[in-house]
């Protein structure tokens, strides 16, 4: 089938479409309302179908006789330990742990939050609480204590699961001290806490909260899969937003199965049994998909991989999982490609491995740039296929639909819209534009099973963050434009969310830690180009007056509190101090201004600004820094 005969029916007849990809799934009753929309155009999918998403994912593979099969390879060299699990194996951890976590009373409905380190368990913790018909809300676990605690009273969590510590490649990070901190700062206080303890770095119990999760798991026995509606959520997943206020996406157990399952395939080119391997985090809504439930509802054997794509212990490192492994598609984000790149350019660590069984290489999570997509294409002689998604989305928007019809790949461009999502370039008016011209990014409504379609305790923050922009359409929040051949370019954010090394960082909240600074008056937090991780955000500070502190030393107290309030995730590091800030007449930042002269882009200065003058001595200050040529 060619990739336009697949298109065009998910157009014309989604609910016959995604009905029958549905079938592919054992349902224990399958849907017979395949799509119902609201007033709004909202769409559920599968709504009355009644289902288990850990069922779909082991249970079923096991009954099919392919209990014996490899479900997880775990590989951590930051802890020299490596681990494999079988279909029958892995649901039988599964099961013993829902049975944990009933015994601590979770039932259907509830919430719980994982703030776990990429270790088997975190897979196993995600996979029991959807057996039980509860909702997961995993929690990178880099997070500082207040990001934590944000998610612990929005969510209300029964129990929270975590471990004693995670592993950096030059340091142990110890979870009781974030973990302890976060309860302190909630106001909803979870009932219990199940900490897995590892040799690393033991951690002390609280009495009366705190259990060891090894002790309590011995205690329990094995339970089966609690049925659920194919719209009840299986998890919550917090993006930031421009307010600085984490949004929870709602992801639908019935919908997130039926696309994940049909990805697989389409996007991925992968069978049942294939290795397929997603190098990222469970916090992130890559991990969620693409190591936990993606490959496991298809059958594949999916890799766990505690490390990073250098240090651990070289720039050799993706290389040698895929070759110890026969990984069939690798996926990642660009940031690690580059930083390969620039430890190994010649790729010369590359070729000790044997890659025969690696058939492309994927990427995601912001925009892969032409150059180190043109790099990777050289040094590994496999395609390099970049595809645009989102956390809110759960799967690609646009890609290149690897296992119904491999297209021609165009440097810069994520190819061409998922069958399902009916892709738009608008105007600021909402009017379509014409090829070749940017605009903003919509999607038209409704959208495909797996995209959110409401925001956890907020009926309203879906509609009026996402649906408000553009009548009858979601605004991804990004920019782009189709060519004539009808490839889309992803260009960038088109709101204050800026993107480091794949994971999306509010502005806002990194200026309100700022903000807090004794000596500062008033911020401004813009995206600077960064060539290994894409962006990284800088600070632009005015002091109060009358304050005086050297720009050092500001600096390098604004590092330790951005990395106390949010963590070092964001990778903040520069600050400039000056005068003033450029701001309209109304008394906005123009901050887009600022971001387009320290990138050395072309930028015209609005007709509203207050005060021109500021933009030329804001410009000769940066250039005493450096930071404008």
């Amino acid at each position: 089938m060619s990739y336009q005969t697949e298109y065009d029916r998910s157009m014309q007849d989604p609910e016959g479409f995604w009905r029958k990809q549905a079938e592919a799934l054992e349902w224990f009753r399958f849907p017979q309302q395949i799509l119902k929309r609201d007033a709004d155009g909202i769409g559920h999918w599968f709504a009355d179908g009644e289902m288990n998403t850990a069922h779909m994912a082991l249970d079923h593979h096991v009954q099919q006789g392919r209990g014996g099969q490899l479900a997880l390879i775990y590989d951590s060299p930051v802890s020299g330990t490596k681990s494999r699990y079988t279909y029958a194996e892995l649901t039988d951890a599964v099961a013993r742990t829902a049975g944990m976590l009933g015994n601590l009373g979770v039932t259907k409905g509830d919430r719980v939050i994982i703030y776990m380190p990429m270790i088997p368990e975190a897979v196993i913790a995600m996979l029991a609480v959807a057996r039980l018909g509860a909702i997961h809300s995993v929690v990178f676990g880099g997070f500082a204590p207040p990001e934590l605690a944000l998610r612990i009273d929005d969510a209300k969590p029964k129990v929270i699961l975590t471990a004693s510590c995670g592993i950096e490649v030059k340091r142990v990070i110890e979870y009781k001290p974030l973990i302890d901190r976060a309860f302190e700062l909630a106001r909803h206080k979870p009932e219990c806490c199940v900490i897995y303890q590892r040799p690393q770095a033991a951690a002390p119990l609280t009495a009366g909260r705190d259990h060891d999760w090894v002790s309590l798991l011995a205690q329990a026995e094995p339970v089966g899969c609690t049925p659920v509606k194919g719209s009840d959520p299986l998890y919550i997943l917090y993006t930031s937003g421009t307010t600085g206020k984490p949004k929870g996406v709602v992801r639908e157990n019935g919908g997130h199965a039926v696309a994940l399952k049909y990805s697989m395939k389409a996007i991925y080119n992968v069978d049942a049994g294939d290795v397929f391997w997603a190098s990222s985090d469970v916090g992130w809504v890559v991990g969620h998909s693409y190591i936990v439930y993606g490959p496991l509802l298809h059958g594949c054997t999916t890799v766990v991989y505690e490390g990073k794509p250098i240090m651990t212990p070289d720039a050799g490192a993706l290389w040698r999982v895929c070759a110890e492994y026969g990984v069939k598609a690798l996926f990642t984000a660009p940031t690690a490609f580059r930083a390969v790149k620039k430890e190994d350019p010649q790729a010369l660590l590359m070729r000790q491995y044997d890659l025969g069984k690696l058939q492309t290489i994927f990427s995601a999570g912001e925009r892969l740039d032409p150059p180190t997509e043109a790099w990777l294409t050289q040094i590994s002689g496999k395609p390099v296929v970049d595809h645009w998604w989102q956390t809110e989305t759960g799967w690609a928007i646009t890609a290149n639909l690897r296992g119904v019809e491999p297209m021609p790949i165009k440097s810069g461009s994520s190819t061409m819209p998922v069958p399902g999502f009916n892709v738009h370039i608008l105007d600021d008016s909402g009017q379509p534009v014409a090829r070749g011209t940017q605009g903003y990014i919509a999607l038209k409504l409704p959208l495909p099973p797996a995209c959110l379609n409401r925001v956890w305790g907020d009926d309203n923050k879906f509609r009026d963050g996402y649906l408000g922009m553009f009548h009858g359409y979601y605004a991804t929040g990004d920019g782009g434009y189709i060519d004539e051949d009808g490839y889309v370019f992803v260009m960038g954010r088109v709101d204050d969310v800026i993107n480091v090394a794949g994971h999306r960082l509010s502005t806002g909240e990194i200026e309100e830690v700022i903000a807090t600074h004794p000596a500062v008056a008033e911020c401004a937090v813009i995206a600077r180009d960064d060539e290994l991780k894409g962006q990284v955000p800088m600070g632009l500070v005015v002091l109060k007056s009358g304050v005086s502190v050297e720009e050092a030393e500001l600096q390098q107290q604004l590092v330790t509190r951005v990395r106390e309030a949010i963590g070092a995730i964001t990778c903040y590091k520069d600050t400039v101090i000056l005068a003033r800030l450029p701001k309209t007449r109304s008394g906005k930042t123009l901050r887009k201004t600022l971001n387009r002269i320290v990138n050395g882009q072309e930028y015209v200065v609005p007709s509203t600004i207050d005060d021109p003058g500021v933009i030329p001595e804001i410009i000769e200050t940066l250039r005493s820094k450096q930071f404008v040529k």
